[in-house]
């Protein structure tokens, strides 16, 4: 079969006024990034605000092996399904990163005949929303050190410094730097770190705001470093507000593509879902939601961490009713969480399929508990033998859950009929009961440990020092009510990627906990996660090029 990006450049592209049309959206309300990419215009919000909301569907899986799950691809494949089906659909996704598309897990387009395209633009700089948030970031962190430069009004604590730079790359050495070194004229030497621009700060505000003027209360509020006396000094008190935002302006625009059977794709936004909150901007699903009768969404990794994020943080904090979810597993991923090694997985093997299915019952009866029906989605490889498929289907009925065989990378829309049938079918017979897994007045602790326990299946919690202190210092401030954003690795449902399948007696340690004050939640660290990544030894870097042509050779 041919390379997802061959795919990708054979597909024959619609100019985006005419996929606009798809959704009765007029060429003035779209602003052009060329032929096959614009932006939705602010006006447009206000045309379709008091339409009718379609319905909310969240395409999640269970935890990511090596073996391949395709999260993306079946998000992509279940929107070209329903439009074959002539449903007013839309795809509401986020955009990649940076760093993974050079480091070694890939883009975020899908893959196969199920791609949103153009792929190369989306999977390198797209619209420059990455770049514009970036940016706002490293502004802000510019102007704190001037301000601390040029006499410290605001009594700075050098020490207590919790804003850091970002760049969109993979770089381990960036994790912790000294600045100011050299003369006195070149700032105050002091200990820095970077993050990735998917895990800041800057990006969950973008993803999170509802309008200019919300995005501009949200960064008024980010907390940057704290005085001598323990005071919190905010991005407000730095007056870096008004020039971050002016950066932000058109990155706060949806953006508006295709798959390569031309059916509509918005894509905005891009925070990490094992570190931040891992969800496509509120505006973009809001605006999607008004333009279409079903909107289908995703979110990163396992549903342990997107998905729980999805309906804890932003479901919650945009009042989304979500209608049903989709759940995607392969027979391949199921067995390697039961114990079989890579060269293992092609060969029919019942016990290792029967241990490792646990782990997606972990993932339905979590689901079930946010009160959301669901649909086991099943990425078909040709080495899944019948006897194979049909136990993992009889295992999702016993469980009220429907099924579907899925093979959207090989078929396209059409490799997912029967799951947009079956989609259909749930939503129309089973009502869906969305609540939040946890009250947001409960403590921190209370917080972290409902997770830790109802969703990873963890035994207990415990807490680094200066996690504890922490946690004291943020509730002292005032933001003991805000949801918890849990940073830990998406290959497990423990904080340890070793434990797969469906482990129980751990312990989740939290190492480090912040508050993003701007977004609106507590960050808590788990483990041994990074917020940023390093390449591995042979980074996908490697393998990309530019050919004689004048085109993108090698990404993926």
């Amino acid at each position: 079969m041919k390379t997802d990006i061959q795919i990708a450049q054979e597909a024959k592209l619609s100019h985006i006024s005419d996929v606009a049309k798809k959704l009765s959206i007029s060429e003035d309300d779209l602003e052009l990034y060329g032929r096959y990419k614009a932006k939705l215009s602010d006006e447009l919000w206000d045309n379709i605000k008091d339409r009718p909301d379609g319905k909310l569907v969240l395409v999640t899986a269970i935890n990511p092996t090596p073996a391949g799950e395709g999260k993306t691809t079946t998000t992509v494949g279940l929107g070209q399904a329903l439009d074959l089906l002539n449903v007013n659909c839309v795809i509401t996704l986020r955009e990649p990163s940076l760093g993974p598309c050079f480091g070694v897990k890939g883009g975020a387009a899908g893959g196969g005949y199920a791609q949103v395209v153009p792929m190369e633009d989306l999977n390198l700089h797209f619209t420059g929303d990455f770049h514009a948030v970036t940016s706002a970031n490293n502004l802000l962190a510019a102007m704190l050190d001037n301000h601390i430069h040029h006499g410290n009004s605001l009594s700075v604590d050098p020490n207590r410094i919790v804003w850091k730079r970002c760049v969109d790359m993979n770089d381990r050495a960036l994790r912790n730097i000294v600045v100011g070194l050299g003369k006195k004229s070149d700032g105050v030497v002091r200990e820095d770190h970077f993050v990735i621009t998917v895990a800041s700060e800057i990006m969950a505000v973008l993803c999170l705001a509802e309008d200019m003027e919300d995005l501009k209360r949200r960064l008024g509020r980010i907390v940057v470093a704290y005085t001598y006396d323990g005071k919190p000094v905010t991005a407000a008190d730095l007056n870096a507000v008004g020039s971050m935002a002016a950066l932000l302006k058109d990155a706060m625009k949806p953006n508006l593509i295709q798959t390569v059977e031309n059916t509509p794709a918005i894509v905005h936004g891009g925070p990490f879902a094992n570190i931040a909150h891992g969800c496509n901007s509120v505006r973009a699903t809001k605006m999607a939601l008004k333009l279409a009768d079903v909107v289908i969404t995703e979110a990163g990794f396992g549903a342990d961490l997107g998905a729980e994020k999805f309906f804890d943080i932003k479901c919650r904090m945009a009042q989304l009713k979500p209608d049903a979810v989709v759940l995607v597993a392969t027979i391949r991923a199921l067995k390697y969480n039961g114990g079989l090694g890579m060269d293992e997985l092609s060969a029919e093997n019942p016990d290792a399929l029967k241990s490792g299915i646990a782990n997606l019952e972990k993932h339905i009866e979590n689901v079930q508990r946010f009160g959301v029906p669901v649909v086991v989605a099943l990425n078909r490889f040709t080495t899944d033998t019948d006897a194979e498929i049909e136990y993992v289907k009889q295992f999702c009925l016993e469980r009220d859950c429907e099924f579907s065989l899925c093979e959207v990378w090989n078929k396209g829309g059409q490799g997912g009929i029967d799951l947009a049938n079956k989609l259909l079918k749930t939503m129309e017979e089973k009502q869906s009961n969305y609540k939040p897994l946890y009250e947001l007045n409960l403590s921190i602790k209370e917080k972290i440990e409902t997770i830790a326990k109802e969703i990873y299946g963890a035994d207990k919690v415990t807490y680094d020092p200066a996690a504890n202190s922490a946690i004291r210092k943020i509730t002292e401030l005032g933001f003991g009510n805000l949801p918890v954003c849990m940073a830990k690795n998406q290959y497990s449902l423990s904080d340890d990627p070793k434990k797969l399948g469906r482990p129980t007696g751990f312990t989740v340690n939290i190492r480090e906990v912040y508050v993003s004050a701007g977004a609106g939640f507590v960050v808590a660290i788990t483990g041994t996660m990074m917020t940023m990544p390093g390449l591995p030894k042979v980074p996908a870097a490697e393998r990309i090029d530019v050919n004689e042509e004048g085109r993108i050779v090698g990404l993926f």
